[in-house]
């Protein structure tokens, strides 16, 4: 009766074994490591290698997911940019045609307006690649086959290690049982579980490195595909940036040179009614100035000039051999005053 009893009491923990690797054969969603007894050390090593690949393809598919959750964001947010970069773009050019005057802010408004156009245009470039170059080949391999495939391969070779220890204990329940009682029958189902514990042994190795190949080349695929799409990430990004900085860079010249222009152009002359009188004196110049444009007066230093006008700008408008024109006040010194007349010749 004792030897019944514990016979007993070593089947129920055989069964409940079981029943605990089944319900942790159901309740994983993956190929991951578990506390089964190898059967021999080519299937721990070929166990370990699996469990480090399908880690890996894990890895590379969530760091996948990751990108282009990103990417969507700067999509979305280049959209949100384009909408009001056009929006600007329109209100300064209806404000450059409204003012079209000799309105400095005017024609910067126009530059501008006609330059952003150019800059959303960029934007639209660089989300168009985001998409065709980055988000759907990520998508097509986060979502594809080929990585399903190989993981499913994965966690069949898993079942099968568990099934393949559950034959193991049985082979050593059929065992005991042919020592203590060395029947025929009991033989027979000895030299039948080892059978099928052979079967599965082979089944092992083969859907073993079926699972490793197909996992190590999805691996290798993400790897290589996943580098690929961040190389074109960062060379869009560079593009886009070079390309509005050269933009912003054009215009800007631009408009710092018009304002240069407005601010250093010689005063237009206001023509004199028969009343006025206008207060000539004699400069002499303390540096050379060449003119830039027919209504700007060339001198030397030391050249003396008839100095009939000074302009609140930081201009005067005089005559120095000959020649007639506006120069820089700064640029001569006065040395008397000429005697005073007015437009119709009389001097006072």
């Amino acid at each position: 009766m004792d030897a019944l009893r514990k016979q007993a009491t070593k089947f129920r923990e055989q069964v409940a074994k079981q029943q605990q690797a089944v319900i942790k054969q159901f309740s994983s969603s993956g190929y991951e490591s578990s506390d089964v007894v190898v059967i021999d050390e080519v299937e721990m090593q070929r166990h370990h290698h699996l469990e480090k690949l399908y880690r890996a393809t894990r890895a590379g598919k969530d760091f996948q997911k990751e990108i282009v959750k990103a990417a969507e964001t700067f999509t979305a947010i280049g959209y949100k940019h384009i909408e009001t970069g056009t929006k600007l773009s329109e209100d300064c050019c209806k404000y450059g045609a409204e003012n079209n005057s000799d309105n400095i802010l005017a024609k910067a408004a126009s530059v501008y307006g006609d330059a952003r156009k150019h800059v959303e245009k960029e934007h639209e470039e660089l989300n168009r690649l985001l998409s065709t170059q980055v988000l759907d080949p990520l998508r097509q391999m986060i979502n594809g086959a080929p990585l399903e495939d190989a993981r499913h391969l994965a966690q069949r070779y898993s079942r099968m290690r568990q099934e393949a220890e559950a034959q193991r204990e049985e082979i050593a329940r059929r065992q005991v049982r042919v020592r203590e009682s060395q029947t025929a029958e009991q033989v027979a189902k000895l030299h039948a579980a080892e059978a099928k514990m052979q079967e599965l042994k082979a089944n092992m190795a083969v859907l073993g490195k079926e699972a490793s190949a197909a996992l190590a080349a999805v691996e290798a695929q993400q790897q290589r595909l996943t580098f690929q799409r961040l190389v074109a990430m960062v060379e869009g990004e560079k593009t886009f940036h070079l390309r509005v900085a050269a933009i912003l860079g054009e215009i800007e010249a631009e408009m710092v040179s018009d304002r240069q222009k407005k601010e250093s152009a010689p005063p237009v002359a206001v023509s004199e009614n028969g009343s006025e009188k206008t207060m000539y004196f004699l400069a002499e110049a303390t540096h050379p100035f060449s003119a830039e444009s027919e209504k700007e007066l060339s001198f030397s230093k030391g050249d003396f000039v008839v100095v009939r006008k000074v302009s609140p700008s930081g201009w005067s408008e005089g005559e120095c051999n000959g020649r007639a024109g506006w120069f820089p006040s700064a640029y001569v010194e006065k040395r008397q005053r000429i005697p005073s007349i007015n437009s119709a010749g009389e001097v006072f």
